[in-house]
């Protein structure tokens, strides 16, 4: 395992840039996964990483360690396989790693993986969600976390959505990532307008609820921006609005919130 010690390392200095800019993590396709959770999902999932950074502190913890056999294991195996990978292991100081994390009191471990290539379908034909101009971290990674336990595998979302791979929305999601096909600048006036089942967009302005909805069938799913909610033009595509019954003292539910209950109505009428 190699070990850096100086901020001024272009190795560290590269990695610095993935930490902190989400234009570097566009730009390069690569982005990092902070905490044992993370890592270890993304193997379950995905398989090996191209880098795995630990923490000198963290090095002997018994998490740390067992993945990083991991990554031992698949660098030797590399040697005598062209379709295995070598991982380059890294030990940083503890104050040059938690310049890197925003994780406080974790286990100190990431890895740098690159960003799954997306699919986008010629025809929708498979539940869905789409997400029109979505913008807290927090909501994004919770919305997918929702959408794979319920067995949802696409995600749309459109310019300007929040970066789906940024360690935020990574830290949110809870590994859900690497269950899900999610297509970042999607055109969803084209894929409403050629959805081969129903789009379904949330409104408080509708009487029709989520309950009323035939929901025992693929549908796609569309939310809006946390404030302004779906866009006009975007919800005139729409096949049906609906909405969740709610006391009138409050004015809306989040939208993670709300996503959660729409899947899960969908799951039970699936039932």
């Amino acid at each position: 395992m190699k070990s850096i010690t100086s901020r001024d390392n272009p190795l560290y200095k590269e990695l610095k840039q993935l930490a902190t800019s989400s234009q570097a993590r566009r730009k390069s396709g690569r982005t990092l996964l902070d905490g044992v959770h993370l890592c270890e999902a993304y193997w379950q999932h995905l398989g090996a990483p191209h880098m795995c950074i630990v923490a000198e502190s963290s090095a002997g913890h018994h998490e740390v360690s067992s993945i990083l056999a991991l990554c031992e294991a698949e660098s030797a195996k590399s040697t005598a396989a062209a379709e295995a990978t070598e991982v380059q292991c890294i030990c940083l100081p503890d104050a040059l790693y938690h310049a890197l994390s925003q994780v406080e009191h974790g286990v100190g471990i990431m890895f740098v993986v690159a960003t799954p290539q997306a699919m986008t379908p010629e025809v929708l034909q498979e539940s869905a969600v789409m997400l029109d101009n979505l913008q807290d971290p927090g909501n994004l990674g919770s919305i997918l976390r929702s959408a794979a336990a319920a067995g949802i595998r696409h995600v749309f979302c459109s310019p300007g959505t929040a970066f789906a791979w940024s360690p935020k929305v990574m830290r949110a999601g809870m590994g859900a990532h690497f269950l899900l096909n999610i297509v970042e600048n999607a055109d969803l006036h084209h894929l409403i307008s050629h959805a081969a089942i129903p789009v379904l967009a949330t409104s408080s302005h509708t009487t029709q609820t989520i309950y009323q909805a035939q929901l025992n069938r693929p549908v796609a799913w569309l939310f809006g921006h946390e404030g302004q909610g779906v866009a006009d033009d975007l919800m005139a595509l729409a096949t049906e609005a609906v909405t969740i019954p709610q006391r009138p003292e409050i004015e809306s539910l989040n939208v993670a919130a709300s996503a959660a209950i729409c899947f899960f109505e969908q799951v039970r009428q699936s039932l």
